[in-house]
């Protein structure tokens, strides 16, 4: 007898589980996708511990008749796709027909649906011993997912600690809320409520149940297309960040994704405006005509592949530069309370008695939001003017003029104009002009200066078959290097910028830069000489700069592109407005 067999029907389900259910946030992404496929706009979900227990699923879509819903517990049964050609044009969240089988062969499942005709009730226990009833006649779909797991103790054992399993799920929901504005979510864990929004469409709502009032205020609305790709969505100051990128939210089509490639765009568009190893918060929906992407790459369906990324990165790195590029971006000295979405309603409470009633509605966080006009622009503070009003009426510099008044702890330049204070770093100030001077050089004819006695510089065998392929690209920039026996490089010339009593450690640096990547990164490349350079060449903290020197760095500071961070994304300039210091000494009471 042959040895290859086909797999027991309820073995498969159990290795498609596999992939498809790793923990209960899979449960409920699969559940709530299928709601949205049958165009729920009610949708609420109930734990029980996280979901290990017990996860339940209600909303008020189409429903499914009694055959439908026995068809949905069969594996790749499904109503999304009827041949190939709608492989390759999929609208749909769900389209494998593997979801129900697989959550179904891990646990006890109860169906209740109902399609307005009539009302089936439908049981199965670890995917089998299938039982089928009417019941009542409301409309949509109820699910009840228990016991997950129960036959599968090794997958059952691996999963985290309830608090992780609900973090999981919590994010996954936000991230739903954000892509389905219109759709009103419900979650509850132990019949406590953990998230809700009201399904009226406005992103910008949604972000603030997800975030809080004071984060909202500094999102900011982004709009535009090509032939290929419209993107919108929302953007944060590059003053809000997070520790990790789970809070750069990509959208495609409605469809919660994951793509390294585009994450990175959206990363490197804020280059220099934030630290190494922080994150922005953005929000952002790509709608495409689904022909251009493919979603079957995943069996999570959280990968997709674009077929003209190139333009859709043209397209995003242009909507984030332009619209960083129109914000003033100098943050407040004062330090605001910033809420988190599970505690924003309890602290928001404790400060005004628990009064429900006194808590800041949403209207009130946006009152100073006018989202739908073209070069709209809001404010922290009814004083403190940090956007621009008008992009018309933009001025020749970002930065208003400022009158330098003194110098603290050696390092911080204290400045004033009528909009208040302001306390720069003088490193920072003076890495950014030196970052922009020098960057502008490279684009310029670079002029060389031959060295009197030539650096000599050895290097491991690694390090040394790395530089050598890439003579010419320093020879581009200025730097004339040429092999020297073994593993040994001499350096005869180095560009005229860079000043010549740091040329020796500036040379070493470059040459460490270029040696230390086996793949090489020209943009990273660029940047990080350019930053380097810019370090070297930049008055120092304690360095003593004369009224006069205080004046001229202030001055080329305001003619930076960007003069609000240093290359490093630390910032060069805070501010207390008159406002903020009337608050501090008690001059307003508002």
């Amino acid at each position: 007898m042959g040895k290859i067999r086909v797999m027991d029907e309820g073995l498969a389900n159990k290795i498609a589980a596999g992939e498809v259910v790793e923990k209960t946030m899979n449960v409920v992404k699969e559940l709530v996708e299928n709601s949205i496929d049958a165009k729920s706009d009610e949708i609420s979900i109930f734990l029980t511990d996280s979901g290990v227990k017990e996860i339940e699923v209600r909303d008020n879509g189409i429903g499914m008749d009694e055959e439908d819903a026995k068809m949905a517990f069969l594996r790749h049964a499904t109503s999304k796709l009827k041949d190939l050609d709608d492989l390759f044009y999929i609208e749909s969240l769900g389209f494998r027909g593997e979801a129900l089988p697989s959550i179904a062969s891990v646990s006890n499942i109860v169906l209740k649906t109902c399609n307005g005709n009539v009302g089936t009730l439908l049981t199965l226990t670890g995917g089998k011993d299938m039982k089928i009833s009417r019941c009542d006649l409301q409309q949509g779909t109820t699910i009840v997912v228990s016991d997950l797991f129960y036959n599968t103790p090794v997958r059952l054992k691996y999963l985290k600690n309830l608090y992780v399993e609900l973090a999981n799920i919590v994010d996954y929901i936000n991230k739903m809320a954000l892509s389905y504005p219109h759709i009103k979510f419900l979650l509850m864990n132990n019949e406590k409520t953990i998230f809700k929004t009201d399904g009226n469409g406005d992103l910008l709502k949604v972000i603030y149940e997800i975030y809080g009032g004071d984060i909202t205020k500094k999102m900011v609305e982004i709009s535009g297309e090509n032939d290929d790709y419209y993107v919108s969505g929302y953007i944060s100051y590059p003053e809000i960040t997070k520790g990790n990128r789970g809070a750069i939210t990509t959208l495609v089509n409605g469809r919660v994704i994951k793509n390294n490639e585009l994450n990175r765009v959206i990363i490197d568009c804020y280059h220099t405006y934030i630290p190494k190893g922080k994150f922005p918060i953005i929000v952002m929906n790509i709608d495409v005509d689904p022909i251009l992407v493919d979603i079957n790459i995943h069996p999570t369906k959280m990968d997709i592949k674009f077929s003209k990324m190139d333009t859709l990165k043209e397209l995003v790195c242009q909507l984030i530069e332009k619209k960083l590029k129109e914000l003033v971006l100098i943050p407040s000295a004062v330090v605001r309370n910033q809420f988190s979405v599970s505690d924003v309603k309890s602290q928001i409470s404790s400060s005004f008695h628990e009064e429900e009633g006194d808590i800041p509605t949403y209207e009130e966080v946006k009152l100073n939001f006018d989202i739908g006009e073209e070069n709209s622009s809001y404010s922290i503070e009814e004083d403190q003017d940090i956007f621009i009003e008008d992009a018309k009426n933009i001025e020749c510099y970002r930065i208003k003029e400022m009158i330098p008044k003194g110098i603290v702890y050696s390092t911080y330049i204290i400045a004033e104009n009528e909009d208040g204070m302001y306390i720069i770093d003088q490193h920072a100030a003076a890495e950014r002009i030196n970052y922009e001077k020098v960057l502008k050089s490279l684009k310029e004819k670079i002029m060389i200066v031959d060295l009197l006695v030539p650096i000599r510089i050895e290097l491991s065998t690694k390090e040394f078959l790395i530089l050598r392929q890439h003579l010419d690209l320093l020879a581009q920039y200025g730097f004339l290097a040429e092999e020297f026996g073994i593993q040994t490089i001499v350096i005869r010339s180095h560009p005229n910028w860079i000043p010549s009593d740091i040329a020796d450690e500036c040379i070493r640096k470059v040459v460490d830069i270029v040696a230390s990547k086996e793949e090489f990164d020209f943009d990273l490349f660029v940047w990080k000489m350019t930053a380097t350079m810019a370090c070297r060449m930049s008055v120092k903290a304690n360095d003593y700069l004369a009224y006069d020197d205080q004046e001229f760095l202030l001055n080329e500071l305001r003619k930076c592109d960007n003069p609000f961070t240093c290359p490093h994304g630390r910032p060069t300039i805070i501010t207390y407005t008159k406002y903020d210091l009337e608050k501090l000494f008690k001059r307003s009471l508002d």
